[in-house]
């Protein structure tokens, strides 16, 4: 279920902030009950904020693939910017090669975990190569020097406060100057699109999502041109937001232009865990994904 605070549209000012806001029509999670991945190429392509594709995983993948992410070994605690546990790797604020190693280093343990038949990461991709081929257009891993991005990060957030995950979004981070000579950089000049499987949640964990993409203008007022955040809470004040319910099987994209954030767990001991990823166009004939 999607519920909607106060709406403006067009040009947004909130105490320094503009950016871009959407029309009724465009800001808007469409909800499916199967997979249709022609609904990503509209988030791809900026017709669509978001889609939500309810229950398409059952409950059995969803628990496997929790369990083996709790249980791997491998798994890695994030105790600043973001806090979450994980397995995979995050580009964010680092060289290029640095994340490739990381990529490397942590394929072996990823690869345990998504061993089984019709992964749905592998699903996706697959899903959404088919609806673009008859374009033209190519779907693969991001690279650099022969070398290839993470295929898929699983995390589940563990931040205190009003949000477990704190209002940000996904495109300043792929300006960061250490990683100008990787090909994810080409993606600003498309739209950044945040994938999210889930495979726990439980109540509360909804995704926020502000109907405003800040401009440069507004990022680099507030510091946050490389990294995206946090976005101050009084800056969002009257700004239109949606509050989507997530719940295990569900697959949701977006365009993590848009500030968004995560509520935490409400109920003791629940947990939200999400299989995830970026992607976006470098070009007319090119989506690339990353971690």
């Amino acid at each position: 279920m999607v519920t909607t605070s106060e709406a403006s549209h067009g040009s947004v000012t909130r105490r320094g902030l503009t950016g871009f806001s959407g029309t009724p029509d465009y800001f808007r999670f469409k909800e499916y009950r199967t997979f249709e991945p022609e609904a990503v190429v509209d988030v791809l392509k900026g017709r669509s904020a978001g889609v939500v594709f309810r229950g398409v995983l059952s409950q059995d993948t969803c628990a496997e693939l929790s369990e083996r992410f709790w249980s791997n070994p491998s798994r890695e605690k994030r105790t600043s910017v973001a806090p979450s546990y994980y397995l995979g790797t995050y580009h964010y604020h680092k060289t290029t090669e640095y994340y490739l190693d990381e990529s490397e280093r942590t394929a072996a343990a990823l690869e345990q975990v998504l061993d089984m038949d019709g992964d749905p990461l592998t699903e996706f991709y697959d899903g959404l190569g088919k609806a673009l081929a008859p374009d033209g257009v190519t779907v693969r891993r991001a690279e650099h020097a022969g070398r290839q991005a993470c295929r898929g990060l699983l995390r589940s957030w563990h931040g205190a406060g009003d949000y477990t995950l704190d209002p940000h979004e996904d495109t300043s981070q792929c300006a960061e100057p250490r990683q100008a000579d990787f090909e994810i950089q080409r993606v600003l000049d498309h739209e950044v699109c945040a994938l999210n499987i889930c495979l726990e949640n439980g109540d509360g964990g909804r995704l926020a999502v502000w109907n405003i993409k800040p401009d440069e203008a507004s990022k680099r007022h507030l510091g946050l041109e490389h990294s995206g955040s946090p976005y101050p809470m009084d800056t969002l004040e009257g700004i239109e937001c949606q509050w989507v319910e997530i719940n295990a099987g569900d697959i949701y994209v977006f365009n993590g232009g848009h500030i968004h954030a995560v509520e935490p767990n409400t109920s003791a001991g629940s947990r939200r865990t999400t299989l995830a990823g970026i992607f976006g166009f470098t070009d007319r004939d090119t989506v690339v994904s990353w971690t």
